[in-house]
């Protein structure tokens, strides 16, 4: 694929978000891939890590993930045990929890994971990467109000 030196501004903000987050993506997973973890799966461990045990529900919401696509990517993080997957009181109700082998496997990655933080950070400079952590967070926070 060949790489654009320089990206053309699309006129949807969905669009130039997408085509922003696909790159990025791509930049973590070439990283992550050395501990056997894509950058979504990645980010399941570390927010587990941060929240404790939860529901599925809530870990969706919190990523903005929808169930389809949190179950699948929950599957192998399941199947490996390195999250703890329970039935709720309700039956459709699941509850997650990073176990230890979680622990050790998103300790494993974090080096990875800064080196694309890196990567990118340097890119950016240290007020850009400022002003997207700020934007990403203002652009999710509207997208769910509106």
């Amino acid at each position: 694929m060949e790489t654009p030196t320089h990206q053309v501004q699309l006129p949807c903000a969905c669009a130039n978000l997408r085509r922003a987050a696909r790159a990025v993506t791509q930049l973590y997973d070439a990283e992550l891939r050395a501990a056997g973890l894509t950058l979504t799966q990645f980010t399941l461990l570390q927010a587990l890590d941060r929240t404790g045990a939860v529901t599925q529900g809530r870990i969706g919401a919190l990523l903005c993930m929808d169930s389809t696509t949190l179950t699948r990517t929950l599957r192998p993080l399941v199947k490996n045990r390195w999250i703890a997957s329970a039935q709720g009181t309700d039956r459709r109700e699941r509850h997650l929890q990073l176990t230890a082998r979680g622990r050790k496997q998103l300790k494993r990655a974090l080096p990875d994971w800064e080196r694309a933080q890196s990567r990118l950070r340097a890119q950016l400079g240290a007020a850009g990467w400022n002003s997207l952590q700020s934007i990403l967070t203002a652009a999710a926070e509207a997208a769910v109000a509106a």
